[in-house]
């Protein structure tokens, strides 16, 4: 679609303003390809304001945008409203989406992918997705407004996944992971308070605390999950009554909390009267080779500490933004409250096709296909990497998650290094948006679940070659 746009935004100069391009029917045949591509391409095109369409008429060159002639406004008096916080002696609640948009943003046309952080198109469910919205949208009921909490089934369905004593009547239904983190560090710390987090750790969190007045503290992660002792000294000299963890396939470094961690974490949070959030965002993208998965930590916790976030969107689509909040106790009632306030609540038919996916037979066989494809794209970029990039350490290699955590030489300018492997037509995501201080070396994080598949992984590894012999200390 995107050539498509390109060789059609080329042409419309061709035509005068208001002009009518030929139709559909005719770029379908010019181009070869399909009606739908064509609409896409023309939708495009129609966003950015270069072509205008009319149902039953056709597409239309815009017309020029008619010239500003009034008055630029004075917008400084913004620069001390959004900075009054700080004059208050308070954090100022800066919104940083650069880390987040690594990730997010598309390359360009021919780059090879290794910053996404959801599965390339081909190991996404789309048959099953389209088949199970479909019969969703037909449901009685399904337009109508759905209970504030969720789905009752569906709330049942997550709660079955965390186990334990966890039971339907203490989960919420959310729009997605970022959405269910961004509740619960509203609902657990006011502004201004500090906040634990693992380090490295997901840049999307700490956008999240940053953007709500919080103060991120880090506490170093090695391959089996967070340091105890370190965690803590971090409650003792911080006060801190928030913990924020991903205890399985931790991003960016795929360590798992070693079981003689578990405990002692929810020990030490619970000691510090403190909540424990558990983000476990990829727990249904476990390789094919791992043995059985630890159970979250939301299902050893009687007493409330932990705060359980689970997520379909990684193992089905960006675009499948159904997740869950789980919790025990008073903190229920402040999760609920906060959610209602902010998204009223997840929209039904999403809901309603959300239970129609995990219930039918494609469900097993969608996480089966994606198990073992992992596993192979995962050992693929291993062994391009040692073959290829000695120099470059790998301190872990996961079974679990959709990306690497490389330690760069000493001395190695991590941003030049991803410039040129984007000028060398490979994207990848830089160390540094992952610390909420200062990294203790330059690393990328290089991800195999957005390429086309192994072949793609051996040509990006090689460009990366190129970009790193570019710039090798």
């Amino acid at each position: 679609m995107g050539d498509l746009a390109n060789q059609l935004r080329q042409e419309l100069n061709r035509y005068s303003p208001g002009g009518k391009l030929p139709s559909s029917r005719a770029f379908v045949e010019r181009f070869r390809v399909s009606p739908v591509t064509v609409s896409r391409a023309l939708a495009q095109l129609a966003a950015e304001g270069l072509v205008v369409t009319r149902p039953g008429a056709g597409a239309f060159r815009a017309e020029p945008r008619a010239a500003i002639t009034s008055t630029a406004g004075d917008t400084s008096w913004q620069e001390v409203t959004l900075s009054a916080d700080a004059a208050a002696e308070l954090v100022p609640r800066t919104v940083d989406a650069s880390g987040v948009l690594a990730s997010l943003a598309a390359p360009p046309p021919g780059v090879v992918e290794f910053n996404g952080g959801y599965l390339h198109p081909s190991l996404q469910p789309e048959r099953a997705m389209g088949a199970a919205l479909s019969r969703a949208g037909r449901r009685p009921g399904a337009w109508s407004r759905p209970p504030m909490e969720g789905l009752p089934e569906l709330r049942e369905w997550f709660a079955r996944g965390i186990g334990g004593a966890i039971g339907a009547a203490e989960v919420l239904v959310t729009a997605g992971g970022q959405s269910a983190l961004t509740t619960a560090l509203r609902a657990l710390a006011p502004p201004g308070a500090p906040v634990l987090v693992e380090s490295p750790t997901y840049p999307g969190m700490l956008a999240i605390a940053r953007a709500a007045g919080l103060r991120p503290v880090p506490v170093p992660v090695d391959p089996d999950g967070v340091k105890p002792a370190l965690l803590a000294d971090a409650f003792r000299a911080t006060g801190a009554r928030v913990f924020v963890c991903q205890p399985l396939f931790q991003n960016p470094t795929g360590a798992v909390l070693a079981p003689e961690r578990r405990g002692e974490v929810l020990r030490i949070a619970r000691d510090a009267g403190a909540f424990v959030v558990e983000d476990d965002f990829v727990r249904r993208l476990v390789h094919e080779d791992a043995g059985p998965l630890p159970r979250p930590l939301a299902a050893e916790d009687p007493d409330g500490v932990v705060v359980h976030v689970g997520s379909l969107t990684k193992a089905t689509s960006p675009s499948f933004r159904v997740s869950a909040l789980a919790a025990r106790g008073p903190v229920l009632e402040r999760l609920r409250a906060i959610q209602v306030v902010d998204t009223f609540f997840v929209p039904r038919p999403l809901q309603e096709a959300a239970l129609e996916l995990v219930g039918s037979p494609a469900w097993p066989r969608h996480l089966r296909t994606v198990s073992a494809e992992l596993k192979a794209r995962r050992d693929t970029m291993t062994a391009a990497l040692r073959l290829r990039l000695p120099e470059l350490a790998l301190p872990h290699i996961p079974f679990g998650g959709y990306h690497l955590w490389v330690r760069l030489p000493d001395g190695t300018d991590e941003s030049a290094l991803v410039a040129a492997a984007l000028r060398a037509g490979v994207a990848v995501t830089p160390g540094r948006p992952y610390f909420s201080a200062e990294p203790p070396a330059a690393q990328l994080r290089l991800s195999f679940a957005a390429v086309a598949g192994t072949e793609e992984i051996t040509e990006g590894v090689r460009r990366l070659t190129a970009a790193y012999d570019e710039v090798r200390p």
